[in-house]
């Protein structure tokens, strides 16, 4: 009697439920997306982790160089937008997709570390970290790789930002963050929440802390951001945080008898 074929083993990595997914918001990064997985990848081999992209309906080979890495990296996920909708959405969409309870985002660029994501990541789950604690945020001040103009816009934003806010966040842009999932699906949605993260943590009750993180020169592709373009849409956000925030009521938990 022949003794049948050994049945496939299905991928142990792709099928165990990760403790960490780091999320990646992409927009015609062609030339960025396969070295930043790998990079990605290598950053966190002592921690089991996906690699969710997000590509915001890129018309360029973005995808399809997504699609080939898969071979190579089997831990790595790949969704598209059917309609290019921004980076705060791409954000949130890598984040419902995740099946990790830990994220950690970075933009697609490479000019983020992934190197740095595993100190930020050990930090928020320490077992002596605050109970409350539910993000990390880089901060890319000190180091930041980017032109002086960029620079400055950033640094006139951040200082507005965190006086009205009170968030205690020097550098709210960056893209590197880790953070709680859960804690992430309470926050309120709307189109640039990613960079009042802290405020909206903090209106929730979480505690957020703040890492030096490095920072690179961008190699490839081209900035989706202007310092004109930001501004105009930062009025209008702040305002709309600043009113979360005067109609937030938190009642610091909740027991059951």
């Amino acid at each position: 009697m022949a003794t049948p074929p050994a049945k496939k083993r299905p991928n142990t990595i792709s099928q165990a439920v990760p403790d960490l997914s780091v999320v990646i918001p992409v927009y015609n990064e062609e030339d960025n997306v396969g070295p930043l997985a790998r990079e990605v990848d290598a950053a966190l081999s002592h921690i089991n982790h996906e690699i969710v992209f997000v590509n915001d309906c890129s018309t360029d080979a973005t995808l399809a160089n997504l699609t080939a890495l898969k071979k190579e990296l089997p831990q790595l996920r790949a969704v598209s937008h059917r309609a290019n909708a921004g980076q705060s959405r791409s954000v949130r969409t890598g984040i419902l997709a995740a099946k990790g309870a830990v994220i950690a985002t970075l933009d697609g660029d490479m000019q983020n570390v992934p190197a740095d994501i595993p100190a930020l990541y050990a930090r928020l789950t320490s077992p002596d970290a605050p109970k409350a604690l539910a993000l990390i945020g880089g901060d890319r001040t000190a180091g930041r790789k980017d032109t002086w103009s960029k620079k400055l816009g950033s640094r006139i934003g951040n200082g507005i930002r965190k006086k009205l806010l009170n968030d205690d966040c020097n550098d709210t842009g960056c893209g590197l963050k880790v953070f709680k999932r859960a804690a992430f699906l309470r926050l309120p949605y709307f189109d640039h929440i990613h960079r009042y993260l802290p405020a909206l943590m903090n209106r929730e009750g979480y505690r957020c802390e703040f890492m030096p993180v490095n920072h690179r020169a961008r190699e490839h592709g081209v900035s989706k951001y202007t310092n004109f373009g930001r501004l105009m849409v930062s009025f209008a956000d702040l305002r709309g945080v600043m009113w979360l925030n005067k109609r937030a009521r938190n009642p610091e938990g909740w027991d059951e008898a």
